[in-house]
């Protein structure tokens, strides 16, 4: 094993990264669209259908919108520079080294935090399976097998989430293809629906835009988990060109998947169906008929949790090396193992996420509830540092390295001030919701305390 030394954060072109680069092509797209199809899909879209309806589609699109338009910021800086701490690194270079230091610790927070929740929800799913086996047990045994997976060659964390996300991705599949036979009636005992469930009801829009609006802030958190594939862009075999195809195919599919879906459910069922907090892809199959659709969907839920439970932990352990290359951690988490794993930087991520879970399992309504609450909008602040760092960036690379531009945003600079001013139209909603108003004001505390210890880092820093 050896120590990395520090890569200097002023330079524009990459540094050489020490970590291994045993990722494939076909890792990071499955990457791309397994670590955003998760519970928040399948499960957690029922909310977005009672306060939106049929609209709730509208929603999607919006959401989707936006999180393609982030997606597509951070593959050009991704492709011109690609690096273990992907937006970290683009923010320092940007901005300074408080950006790289705020936005690096952050999303390194919300995701051992978010960690907590995946890991609890697959272990209750198990328990439920075998009630003999206490849910600490399963998360522990959850946390072992993944800090194992993370712990050996990147290859091996790389297949894990490989088949990982083709089994989530074939469901969807399969979801879409039985949702529309059912829908032209080409299924057994089924007749074709027509509109009357897109314009019963109340109509499209039951709750008007006002439910648009509500749907969007229900849902838009679900696009989270798309910029781990920029992290693992740093490990393959040629991360510009990797990079750029695997966020060309992952923004599109995800958001055909997200919309595809929310469609079929809303034509085949009425809106007023769905319960919030109950899968509504369960619902669907029920009413078409597939035997034991409860189960099938519990399994689909639980890999997609196990799933995102293993890129978090991948993605947390290369933020926070990241971090430490750039003398913004400790420099003990550096320590890199022979086959390019960095083993201190992945056992500090899962003992903080172990430290989560615990927290969760013990004390959900109160202690925990306040990390997640702090961590709720974190998402966007990290989204809108993306934009800014992009904003700078460009005009950076077009002087300096212009040939890195392989991957360019559309309608440079217009749409990234338009993705900016979403964000902050959405951040204000959010304040004006009772329910997420706590999420939001918790979110920036969070956010203030790291800034001002990075900015104090940066008076020390000036003065040594």
């Amino acid at each position: 094993m050896h120590d990395a030394p520090p890569a200097p954060p002023s330079r524009l072109a990459p540094e050489p990264e020490p970590l291994s680069h045993g990722l494939k092509q076909r890792h990071l797209t499955m990457l791309g669209l397994g670590g955003v199809i998760g519970a928040g899909l399948f499960v957690g879209s029922g909310a977005g259908i009672a306060v939106a309806g049929p609209g709730i589609v509208v929603s999607y699109l919006l959401a989707g919108a936006l999180a393609m338009l982030v997606m597509r910021m951070l593959g050009e800086m991704s492709a011109a520079m690609p690096a273990s701490g992907a937006f970290s690194v683009h923010a320092e270079r940007a901005l300074g080294r408080w950006a790289g230091f705020s936005v690096g610790w952050l999303y390194w927070f919300l995701l051992v935090v978010v960690l907590a929740v995946e890991a609890t929800g697959a272990a209750r799913i198990a328990h439920g399976w075998v009630p003999g086996v206490p849910q600490w047990g399963w998360v522990l045994v959850f946390m072992l097998v993944f800090t194992a997976a993370n712990l050996a060659a990147v290859k091996n964390f790389g297949e894990f989430e490989f088949w990982f996300a083709a089994l989530k991705v074939g469901a969807i599949v399969l979801f879409l293809a039985l949702g529309v036979l059912a829908i032209v009636g080409w299924l057994p005992d089924t007749d074709p629906v027509g509109l009357a469930n897109l314009t019963g009801q109340g109509g499209f829009l039951p709750h008007g835009w006002s439910g648009v609006v509500s749907g969007v802030l229900a849902v838009v958190f679900a696009f989270g988990g798309l910029e781990v594939v920029t992290i693992a862009a740093a490990e393959s075999d040629d991360p510009a060109r990797n990079v750029a195809r695997a966020v060309r195919s992952a923004v599109w599919r995800i958001l055909f998947f997200y919309v595809g879906s929310m469609l079929v459910i809303v034509t085949l069922l009425p809106w007023t169906a769905i319960e919030p907090g109950e899968s509504p892809y369960v619902a669907v199959l029920d009413a078409i008929g597939v035997p034991g659709a409860g189960q099938i969907m519990n399994v689909v839920v639980f890999v997609a949790l196990l799933s995102a439970l293993n890129a978090n932990l991948y993605g947390s352990s290369r933020m926070v090396f990241s971090l430490a290359e750039r003398g913004e951690a400790p420099q003990g988490l550096l320590k890199v193992s022979g086959g390019g794993v960095p083993l201190r930087a992945v056992l500090a991520s899962v003992a903080f996420g172990f430290v989560s879970v615990l927290l969760n399992l013990k004390w959900p309504d109160s202690v925990f509830l306040y990390m997640l609450n702090a961590v709720g909008a974190v998402l966007l602040f990290v989204w809108a540092l993306i934009a800014v760092s992009q904003l700078r960036l460009r005009r950076r690379i077009e002087r300096e390295a212009p040939e890195t531009l392989t991957l360019r945003m559309w309608g440079f600079p217009w749409l990234t001030w338009v993705a900016l001013a979403a964000m902050g139209v959405v951040l204000v909603l959010m304040l004006l919701d009772d329910g997420a108003r706590p999420q939001v004001l918790w979110s920036a505390g969070a956010t203030a305390a790291v800034l001002v210890v990075a900015w104090v880092r940066e008076i020390r820093t000036g003065r040594t």
